[in-house]
């Protein structure tokens, strides 16, 4: 290999270069022999740069050429020269020039592949999984893990710019309830106990700040065992940051100078200096999500006052109940199918609403008459209701109602996130540009109620600070208590999550309790943390971006695994390497392990 050893990438050589001997090592990207003369397309990592191989090269090399199939692994020793005019590729920087072959080496063959490495017409996803080896050779893929590569650097300069330090949290901890499931790993040394592997590092990084280490971040390794998705994955990468003597609008405001630096440095794009801020009640009433994609309009708008007179049961029967009835205009909709209306309803019954109902706006001879669906029951009420709602001819008003004001909201709130896609409202801009809308959504509850197991839950996390205003009453309504929680939202998808932290023993164990935790209990499970707050731990707070989800959207793509180098399928499984997979019994015998299939 040392004679064929490169001393110049693919990507690099220009005119300049001209006349100058080079040994270049990569990929047969593309093949062409034009009647004994080869070209050939060389790939690597940086570039491309076209090999030429004629009867000056000599018989050795052109011997060599023949032999040649695509992802042939090859070592070219050349001249380089400028192309002829007409014959430049303006494409690529390496366009202007060729190497003109002297010598070839194999240094690898390729079986047939079993997929195209084309960029235009990819694989199916389960092949390209299998062979992801042979994917990531793709342009695409390439131009992915680098801009990945590219955030994770920027992440890093700008944190030790703001003088953090990045240290590691163990990867083998004790199991603690977190929301999702733990994957567990036996241990060998001690029969039938289990570490877990982080679903975050969230207890870690309180420890390091009551150890006094007051800016700390990480590039940080997490494993949830729940259902995969577009944007989700078992193992998953993000950006960890805590503070100590922090208040809300410290993290809040850190965490906008992180953004606007990464994409400044990896996208050079200028985001705003402050991102917008809605409460969570504001986001739920408004978008129907705690996460809104805000690249378009379509708020949802309160209907009860029309509902409330129309006689038409479904909505008055809502209301009388406590509920809600909220409406969306759809612009420029007049011709919606019955069909597309369908598939409208059936979007927001998966989230339990009972029906959607409809009307269109129609222009009839410079007035507006509503018509189809439920308008038999608001015809008096046009004018009103079209003045209200700011619908024009041709909009289509969709309408929910529930007994619970909540289900109306997200019920609808998924129609308008359904509409968003359907009707290009979250395209880019026409220039090509990507469009990035930012916003905060602020003071969510700090717990759920869990119907199924008759209790509260932490909305986030256990350890959330609660609003000070909450604390006198703290017991006595727990569905009140709003918490000094903060999502980061950007184009429908939360990109971050974080909370000031509670640091006080005393109010960390009334938490506990609420959530159903006796003292022994939390002892157990959280001893070693709450142990360290009666020690002097500071006030303290952070957040958590998520990298393969920013990177993500970034990138324009709709799910992790194109940004992710060895993702798994939907079913958590590593189709390239076969995992999981059955363990052998010599190493179940070693850690006193039986497996009932």
């Amino acid at each position: 290999m040392e004679q064929y050893k490169r001393d110049h990438t693919c990507g690099e050589l220009n005119a300049e270069n001209s006349g100058k001997a080079v040994t270049l090592n990569g990929w047969v990207g593309k093949l062409r022999n034009l009647g004994g003369i080869f070209f050939i397309d060389l790939r690597d990592r940086y570039g491309i740069t076209q090999i030429v191989v004629d009867e000056d090269s000599g018989s050795a090399a052109r011997s060599v050429a023949e032999t040649l199939r695509n992802e042939y692994c090859i070592a070219v020793q050349g001249t380089v020269r400028e192309r002829p005019e007409g014959m430049r590729n303006a494409g690529i920087p390496t366009g202007g020039i060729e190497v003109h072959a002297s010598q070839l080496a194999v240094l690898n063959r390729c079986d047939v592949l079993p997929f195209q490495l084309d960029d235009d017409a990819p694989a199916k996803e389960e092949l390209r999984l299998k062979y992801r080896y042979l994917d990531l050779r793709r342009a695409k893929p390439q131009r992915l893990i680098k801009l990945r590569n590219d955030v994770s650097f920027a992440a890093r300069e700008f944190m030790q710019s703001e003088n953090f330090y990045e240290i590691e949290t163990p990867t083998l901890i004790k199991s603690t309830p977190e929301g999702a499931r733990d994957y567990l790993v036996p241990s060998r040394l001690h029969a039938g106990n289990f570490y877990a592997l982080p679903q975050s590092p969230q207890l870690y990084k309180q420890l390091l700040m009551a150890a006094g280490f007051d800016k700390y971040f990480q590039i940080a390794r997490c494993y949830r065992d729940e259902d995969a998705r577009g944007d989700r994955q078992p193992e998953f990468t993000q950006i960890d940051i805590e503070m100590s003597f922090v208040s809300r609008e410290d993290v809040l405001n850190l965490t906008e100078r992180l953004m606007a630096h990464i994409f400044n440095k990896t996208l050079r794009l200028e985001l705003p200096a402050k991102f917008r801020r809605i409460t969570y009640a504001e986001a739920i009433e408004t978008y129907g999500t705690d996460k809104p994609d805000l690249r378009f309009a379509l708020p949802l708008q309160d209907f009860s006052t029309f509902a409330a007179a129309s006689g038409f049961r479904a909505f008055t029967s809502a209301l009388e109940e406590g509920g809600a009835v909220k409406a969306l205009v759809v612009p420029d909709a007049a011709v919606y199918s019955r069909k597309q209306i369908e598939e409208l309803e059936s979007c927001a019954k998966i989230y339990k609403a009972k029906g959607l109902a409809w009307m269109k706006v129609a222009g009839v001879e410079g007035s507006v008459k509503l018509e189809g669906g439920v308008s038999k029951f608001f015809e008096s009420k046009t004018a009103e209701i079209c003045a209200a709602l700011d619908a024009k001819a041709g909009s289509l008003i969709l309408i929910c109602a529930d007994a619970r004001s909540k289900t109306a909201c997200i019920s609808l709130g998924a129609v308008r996130s359904k509409l968003g896609k359907d009707l290009g409202l979250t395209d880019t801009l026409a220039d090509g540009q990507q469009r990035f809308e930012f916003v905060w959504v602020l003071d969510f509850p700090l717990f759920e109620w869990n119907e199924d197991e008759g209790r509260w839950e932490a909305a986030h996390h256990l350890f959330s600070y609660p609003q000070e205003r909450y604390h006198a009453a703290l017991e006595s309504d727990p569905g009140a208590v709003l918490g000094d929680l903060y999502d980061l939202v950007l184009n429908g998808y939360e990109l971050a999550s974080g909370s000031i932290r509670i640091h006080d023993p005393e109010l960390q164990k009334r938490v506990f309790a609420i959530a159903g935790f006796s003292e022994e209990e939390a002892e157990r499970r959280f001893g070693f943390l709450t142990g360290a707050f009666r020690y002097g731990a500071p006030p303290h707070g952070g957040i958590a971006p998520g990298l393969d989800r920013l990177v993500m959207l970034m990138a324009d793509e709709k799910s992790i695994k194109e940004v992710i180098a060895f993702p798994k399928n939907s079913f958590a499984q590593g189709l390239m390497d076969g995992s999981p997979s059955p363990a052998e019994k010599k190493q179940l015998d070693e850690l006193n392990l039986t497996v009932n299939r």
